[in-house]
């Protein structure tokens, strides 16, 4: 399959109880896809992968594959504490049909050898491609670009999903024959123009349209009308990151009509305050008379 595109990095619908809510993720789903979005990424850090039970997860995968059409792509993230339960996700994926798995590091004080070791016992579990999943913050052993080569070296991984504001970097590892996401939502034509094969991210959710037109102009020259959507894109990213931002984003999902619930603890919900005050910057912006404003 062909691993390019716009793929929102889907949250995951929860109940009170913080059990699955499968039908608000097939709603999510469906709106998503009706958007032109090319596929879509399970379970990362925008679905609170590592939050949520392995058996939780498999459940959403299982969705998630179930409700996307056969000319798109599922990325499941697959990444765990435990080398064992990533492994069992792997399989379970690649049973099911997806195009990809994808991993970040192991969560800890690891060594470069140590999560290299990761990856190769990962790749070698399936025979479905591997995106390494680098994330500054969670990824110090491999921060560097000589880090990541190396593990793109390691049969099976394809390429990696790049969420890092240094774009040169992105477009070595382009250039060097891997598949790249472009991770930073702020930044997505300038990741296309550094050679990006496309997207995956959080905001996504909420406006896929326009992350569809960013790749759509981009991919067919048109720069200026790209900036002028990202322009777009970054006013509503300005305005959500004045608040808890996984949060946020649920509570504007369910202002449009898809409940997905609040966050695993111990991420809190958004105060009446918050949400008072987010409904007013969203009135006053470009987003004003959006599907996900406040009713």
């Amino acid at each position: 399959m062909n691993l390019a595109g716009i793929l929102p990095a889907i949250v995951t619908p929860i109940d009170e109880y913080e059990e699955f809510a499968p039908r608000s993720l097939e709603v999510l789903l469906e709106r998503l896809y009706e958007a032109g979005v090319h596929g879509v990424y399970v379970s990362g850090q925008t679905g609170e992968g590592l939050l949520g039970p392995t058996a939780h997860r498999e459940q959403v995968i299982e969705v998630a594959i179930r409700n996307t059409p056969p000319d798109r792509i599922v990325i499941a993230h697959v990444g765990s504490h435990r080398t064992s339960d990533a492994i069992r996700l792997a399989k379970h994926s690649a049973r099911l049909g997806a195009a990809a798995i994808s991993s970040l590091p192991p969560i800890g004080a690891y060594s470069l050898k140590e999560v290299k070791q990761y990856y190769e016992t990962l790749a070698a579990a399936t025979d479905c491609p591997v995106l390494v999943y680098y994330f500054p913050e969670l990824s110090r052993p491999i921060a560097s670009l000589e880090a990541q080569r190396e593990l793109l070296t390691i049969p099976n991984v394809v390429g990696i999903k790049f969420t890092s504001f240094d774009l040169y970097s992105l477009s070595k590892l382009k250039q060097g024959g891997a598949v790249v996401f472009n991770g930073h939502d702020e930044v997505l034509a300038a990741g296309l123009l550094m050679g990006a094969d496309g997207g995956i991210g959080s905001f996504y959710n909420l406006v896929p349209e326009l992350f569809v037109d960013v790749y759509n102009k981009a991919k067919s020259g048109d720069w200026d009308g790209a900036i002028a959507t990202q322009s777009r894109i970054n006013e509503l990213i300005e305005i959500v990151l004045r608040f808890p931002m996984l949060p946020a984003i649920k509570t504007m999902l369910s202002w449009s009509g898809i409940d997905c619930g609040s966050c695993f603890l111990p991420r809190r919900r958004l105060s009446a305050d918050e949400e008072t005050r987010l409904a007013a910057l969203l009135a006053q912006s470009s987003f004003a008379e959006s599907l996900f404003a406040k009713p």
